[in-house]
């Protein structure tokens, strides 16, 4: 076992006394009650599809190459980069799930992925930065403020291949069969966030347990039936009980056939397998790995099938928010490298952009489940002008060369990001891409002796701070 490295001590947080007799049963959890009174490990998460990079002496996360640690938490809201997508924070053990779909897709053949809990979208970027090329993702959230948050988290990612849709996780059952890779990181009684977060241990409740695995358990109901035969599952929680982690897995077991798959992920540093059964789990503890509790199991369902194209349900059809065509809207395809098709609608009349091979299976989805995103948002229309979309800028695919640029300074830059005007001096009139760092930042509209800032009001950063230098993450 790897140990890990001390952590400073905070003062200390009383566990409820059932919290700790329960852990205590199992000897792989030894020592868990001390380590959740310590402070929890910075971790990020570098974009390669952005240029980004782990430098050669950083701390790197064992199973993840992305990934490494940060010594102290800077200040990342007045850090440009992260806003420009080149880094995402992340715990440790979450980033596992980047591991597990490189074995998934080993063979390099490209999948339907559906992250069916995914705010705030460290999962589903962990997914998406190994996914085979001509993969989609789908990325569900219920609660729709948790749902805005991934937008945002996807947008700054820079993907063009993820559909993001918020609703009931069981509705995907009126897709049945058209996932290759079904996601669960289910709402749990949060063990794992306890040193974390007050409210975990406040909150905590052997009927919140029982209450949590009962959810988890419709969940998986209705996702199961999303799957192909041959697809896996990928189940995770951020608890440490057997209730919700080991007992579920026996019940998938039990009620679907399922597979059990070992790919290995107990063999990692620290990492230990089941506390109770057969299947193989792989959990992640503090105080034995550098990182938050996450329990991990993957199993396999029987037969062996195509995935299915998503059905058209009879009777009369919801309204699809979007649709899919070439010719849908006259919109500057010049903006992005790639074949896509273009899609317009909503309330705020926004052109998107969806790849061409994936603009059937998301119209698809639209019409079984409630989309708020798809691809990325290039433009809003305004009467006869084309405004870009901020998430333009932050796509993977942006054609830099069609737009005039601007360098800025950090303070004009973290100006911008607040969504104020600013000055632009020698920048042409009109619409420009600010870079700072020589990476995409944002567009403004130059007017001569200011530029209009064209960062949204939910976007925008609150702080008025503005430090000497930026943060240095990267």
């Amino acid at each position: 076992m790897t140990s890990a490295p001390s952590s400073p001590e905070k003062p200390e947080r009383r566990l409820p006394a059932a919290f700790v007799e329960m852990v205590s049963a199992y000897p792989a959890l030894a020592g868990l009650p001390e380590a959740l009174q310590t402070e929890p490990e910075v971790s990020v998460r570098v974009n390669g599809a952005k240029g980004a990079a782990v430098s050669v002496d950083a701390d790197r996360v064992p199973w993840c190459d992305e990934g490494f640690y940060l010594a102290d938490r800077p200040a990342f809201t007045l850090d440009p980069a992260l806003h420009q997508g080149l880094y995402y924070v992340q715990d440790a053990s979450s980033m596992v799930m980047s591991l597990v779909a490189k074995k998934l897709t080993s063979d390099g053949r490209p999948v339907r992925w559906l992250d069916a809990c995914a705010a705030p979208g460290g999962k589903s970027i962990a997914a998406l930065s190994v996914l085979p090329a001509g993969s989609v993702l789908v990325s569900n959230e219920f609660d729709r403020r948790r749902a805005g948050a991934l937008v945002e988290n996807l947008e700054r990612w820079g993907a063009s291949n993820v559909c993001v849709t918020s609703g009931d996780a069981a509705a995907f059952s009126r897709l049945p069969g058209a996932f290759d890779v079904v996601a669960v990181d289910a709402p749990c009684s949060g063990e794992g966030m306890m040193r974390k977060e007050e409210v975990a241990v406040s909150q905590w409740s052997p009927r919140l347990i029982e209450q949590c695995a009962e959810t988890q358990r419709n969940i998986l109901r209705g996702v199961w039936q999303a799957l192909r035969p041959g697809g896996f599952l990928v189940y995770s929680t951020c608890t440490f009980n057997t209730t919700e982690d080991e007992d579920n897995v026996a019940w998938l077991i039990n009620e679907f056939g399922a597979e059990s798959i070992d790919l290995g992920l107990s063999d990692l540093p620290g990492v230990c397998g089941a506390v109770k059964g057969t299947a193989s789990c792989a959990r992640f503890i503090p105080g034995r790995v550098r990182g938050e509790g996450l329990f991990i199991a993957v199993l396999r369902r029987p037969g062996d099938a195509a995935v299915a194209d998503a059905p058209s349900r009879g009777g009369k059809k919801k309204r699809d928010s979007a649709t899919a065509s070439r010719s849908a809207v006259s919109a500057p395809k010049e903006w992005l490298k790639g074949d896509y098709a273009f899609v317009s609608g909503g309330e705020e009349n926004s052109v998107r952009a969806v790849p061409a091979y994936a603009a059937p299976f998301f119209a698809a989805v639209a019409r079984e489940m409630h989309v708020i995103a798809m691809g990325t948002e290039v433009a809003t229309v305004k009467g006869r002008d084309v405004i870009p979309a901020f998430a333009l800028a932050h796509a993977n695919d942006l054609n830099v060369s069609v737009f005039p640029t601007v360098e800025a300074d950090y303070p004009t830059a973290l100006a911008i990001l607040r969504g104020e005007a600013v000055a632009l001096p020698g920048a042409p009139r009109g619409i420009v891409l600010v870079t700072y760092g020589g990476r995409p930042l944002a567009f403004a509209k130059n007017l001569g002796s200011r530029a209009n800032n064209l960062v949204p009001a939910r976007r925008r950063i609150l702080s008025r701070l503005t430090p000497e230098v930026s943060p240095k993450v990267l």
